[in-house]
């Protein structure tokens, strides 16, 4: 009738939900892939029974806790993709002080441009510095 999935709603909480989830995270062969389907697979009844919101929800929260409870073996990056620790994903730094994001747009302002056209031009004037 509506596409998608529906779930019955089990009564299970997202964070029970997210625990199970865990587990079955840790249980899988390096390298897996589509790891949020394997995981929901992996749960059977319970992850055809739940909801696409309780499944969403609670996988954001495993992913987090895979991260931060086995660090060497997963990641995630900065758009809170999990990733295997293989060394293949390289996280982006994309801390910068306030007084150089201040800097940034002062500069961007001055200069009638957004701040990060004012990057891209940065990187440009940079590169031919280098060659």
């Amino acid at each position: 009738m509506f596409g998608g999935r529906r779930g019955l709603g089990l009564g299970i909480s997202t964070n029970k939900l997210a625990k199970m989830m865990l587990e079955v995270l840790v249980q899988l062969p390096p390298g897996t892939t589509n790891l949020k389907d394997r995981v929901v697979a992996e749960l059977g009844i319970v992850g055809q029974m739940s909801t696409t919101r309780d499944i969403n929800e609670a996988w954001n929260q495993a992913k987090r806790m895979a991260a931060n409870e086995y660090p060497e073996r997963f990641i995630l990056d900065g758009r809170k993709v999990l990733h295997w620790n293989d060394g293949s994903v390289k996280v982006l730094d994309k801390t910068i002080s306030a007084a150089n994001y201040k800097k940034l747009n002062e500069m961007a302002d001055s200069e009638g441009c957004s701040v990060n056209e004012l990057i891209s031009r940065l990187i440009r004037y940079y590169r031919k510095g280098q060659k």
